[in-house]
């Protein structure tokens, strides 16, 4: 837990922002370059949304250098944005760490006040953040409005958690003593988060922190920081203090030396990341030599598993939602298809007909898309490389199968029969709109192959067996257990894995927690 150190006072309940206008000046610690404050952006996106500099303790903050953000389904370059590097995390740390012993002592109620604002600016901005989304992620159009619906939840979520924060009275043999247990805020929290959902992965993350009582640096995905910032532009509307809520930008090139910046400064006292499993252990490295609280939610490898007792339709259309969502990029989505041999043609054959039925391959903006582009080249080598794997192992490709003509960042809808547990689909996470199927035999079977992954963040099922739906849920090594049901994701559920999945919950009452330590206080001598 976090102590102030070097301030006056930790004791002031009401805080100023800073007006938007005020920018950062130079320091010997932290090099500027000219102030650009604002992307030019494709026609269509908010101008006074879409930022291009830090933001730091308030203020916006630019780098001495700058790093191009493309649309990844054209190409186009949407704006340069501050580049920040190792002295700019470091500033932002501080101004956290400063902002906390003032930001610990604002009641819980105006902490709530302060995020519902936060919230309702989110929904009256609701069309221009899921075009930012959209420009930045590829993601189709609709789907990012949903997502800002989402992020905005999650603020709202924890504007009225923030004042279920309760503690505890313990009774003790001793009658001349009483025993409390307090609940205070971790201290400073270090936000790192995904491109995928570049809005409520911080929210998720951040709605907590600041309900209970933390501040955040949030350094976003260097292929989608305007989601960031333009939440950082809406937080200071809102009224959040200055150094409550922190951005910081950068590139691939400086990630790694600002991640670890981040998570062994000792100002930190909680780190919080999204993303794969690799990343998510260099960082817990980085994190053990200071002994920080931790959540991760990391990589995932779903199974998703149809018996032969299922509706073969409800199963299809959960199937479509858990894969294809994203263009198949995300955490919880389904990646391997077991299917029960008496079921499995009449799966596959549902399957293909409403993969090419349904799904529309396309720009993002335009309405007709359903599947956007992957977000980079990289994921879709990878796609590529697990498509030719399968198929040189046997594999079938029942529809797609290579690249879709649209662009290059483009993959076409995929579902692959005959696969076997050795091709690379089977093995990895594919993070693309690939379906492999595998039939197998009995319930066990199905279950063994299920739980063989050393990951296990979200599992799914099809079964009208209330026996075996009780049976396969509690064995299922996952975190999450989507039965006859292909969306799981709520503002009120917890949201974590098992295994090499990660640490903690995010969400639900239990997300506050994770921001949160207990102390244990024995009053004597009544």
């Amino acid at each position: 837990m976090a102590t102030c150190l070097r301030l006056r006072s930790c004791a002031a309940p009401h805080l100023r922002r800073a007006p938007p206008s005020r920018i950062c000046r130079p320091r010997a610690d932290c090099p500027v370059a000219p102030i650009r404050g604002y992307a030019r952006g494709p026609a269509g996106l908010s101008s006074a949304l879409l930022r291009t500099d830090g933001f730091v303790g308030g203020l916006w903050v630019s780098a001495a250098a700058t790093f191009p953000v493309h649309d990844p389904a054209s190409g186009a370059e949407l704006g340069l944005v501050a580049d920040c590097g190792v002295p700019e995390a470091r500033a932002a740390v501080r101004a956290a760490y400063e902002a906390f012993c003032s930001w610990r002592g604002v009641s819980a109620k105006e902490r709530s006040s302060l995020l519902r604002k936060w919230y309702d600016l989110m929904i009256q901005n609701k069309d221009d953040l899921a075009k930012i989304i959209t420009a930045e992620s590829g993601k189709p159009l609709k789907e990012a409005q949903g997502e800002i619906l989402y992020s905005a939840n999650f603020l709202e979520w924890f504007s009225e958690e923030a004042r279920r924060v309760y503690g505890d009275i313990i009774s003790t043999p001793a009658k001349e003593r009483r025993a409390l247990v307090l609940k205070q805020p971790v201290g400073v929290a270090a936000v790192i988060t995904p491109w995928n959902f570049p809005s409520a992965m911080i929210t998720r993350k951040v709605g907590a922190a600041l309900a209970a009582g933390c501040t955040v640096v949030v350094k976003p995905a260097e292929d989608t920081p305007f989601s960031a910032l333009a939440l950082a532009e809406l937080a200071n509307q809102a009224g959040i203090p200055p150094g409550v809520y922190n951005v910081i930008p950068c590139s691939q090139k400086k990630a790694k030396e600002v991640g670890e910046a981040l998570c062994t400064d000792p100002l930190v006292s909680k780190i919080s990341f999204t993303g794969s499993t690799a990343t998510g252990k260099v960082l817990l490295h980085h994190a053990a030599n200071s002994v920080k609280r931790v959540s991760m939610e990391l990589g995932g490898h779903a199974p998703f598993i149809v018996f032969d007792s299922a509706n073969v339709d409800q199963a299809v259309a959960g199937a479509m939602a858990s894969k294809f969502r994203n263009s198949g990029q995300t955490c919880v989505c389904s990646n391997r298809f077991l299917v029960q041999s008496g079921i499995h043609d009449s799966f596959v054959k549902k399957f293909a007909e409403a993969i090419k039925t349904n799904l529309h391959v396309g720009n993002g903006f335009d309405e007709r898309t359903t599947q956007g582009p992957l977000i980079n080249a990289k994921a879709v080598e990878k796609v590529e490389k697990h498509v030719s794997d399968a198929i040189s192992k046997g594999a079938t490709v029942v529809t797609g199968g290579k690249r879709h003509h649209v662009g290059k960042n483009f993959f076409e809808p995929t579902l692959l029969s005959n696969v076997t547990r050795d091709m690379l689909c089977s093995q990895e996470e594919t993070f693309g709109p690939v379906a492999p199927v595998i039939k197998f035999n009995t319930e066990e079977e199905a279950v063994a192959i299920a739980n063989a992954a050393n990951v296990g963040l979200a599992g799914y099922f099809y079964s009208q067996d209330p026996a075996q739906i009780w049976r396969v849920a509690e064995r299922l090594e996952v975190g999450m257990v989507g039965v006859n049901e292909g969306l799981i994701s709520s503002v009120e559920c917890p949201f974590g894995g098992v295994k090499q999945s990660g640490l903690g919950r995010e969400g639900s009452k239990y997300g506050i927690d994770e921001y949160l330590e207990l102390k244990y206080v024995c009053f004597g001598g009544l």
